[in-house]
C-alpha cells in the first residue's frame, strides 16, 4: 500500500516577496471565523503555502504557535488543495486549533478555485 507524502519541503512553500506580492495582486479572497485566505493558480500541478502572521495576532510565542499550526494543517490538507498559491492570515481572535484550519484550508481553497475558474472563464 502507498502512502500520501505528507512532508512539507521547500517546493510547496512560498518563499520570495515577488511570490507574496504575485498572490496578493491577484486579490482572489476567501475568509471564515479562523483565517483570510488569498489565492492565485499556478502552473506547477501542486499547491504552494506563504503564512503572514503579523504582530496583531500576538507575541513571538502566540505567533510561532500559530505558522506551526497553519503549516500542520497545510501539510495534513494539502492533497486536497487545488493547484494554487496561498496566503493565510488568521483571524486576531481565533484560537489555533489544526484540526479545525484543515476544514478551512480546504473549504477556503476550493472557493478561490472555483472563483479564479469563475474569472479565467469570462
Amino acid at each position: 500500500m502507498l502512502m500520501a507524502d505528507l512532508r512539507f519541503p521547500k517546493r510547496l512553500r512560498l518563499l520570495k516577496p515577488a511570490e507574496f506580492e504575485h498572490v496578493m495582486q491577484g486579490r482572489v479572497s476567501a475568509t471564515d471565523a479562523r483565517v483570510r485566505m488569498y489565492g492565485m493558480a499556478n502552473e506547477l500541478g501542486h499547491p504552494r503555502l506563504g503564512l503572514v502572521v503579523s504582530r496583531r495576532i500576538g507575541d513571538a510565542v502566540v505567533r510561532s504557535i500559530w505558522k506551526r499550526a497553519l503549516r500542520e494543517a497545510f501539510r495534513l490538507a494539502q492533497h486536497e488543495l487545488p493547484a494554487c498559491d496561498l496566503v493565510c492570515l488568521p483571524h486576531r481572535d481565533a484560537v489555533p486549533d489544526v484540526a479545525r484550519l484543515v476544514e478551512s484550508f480546504a473549504k477556503l481553497a476550493r472557493r478561490i478555485d472555483a472563483e479564479l475558474r469563475r474569472r479565467s472563464d469570462r
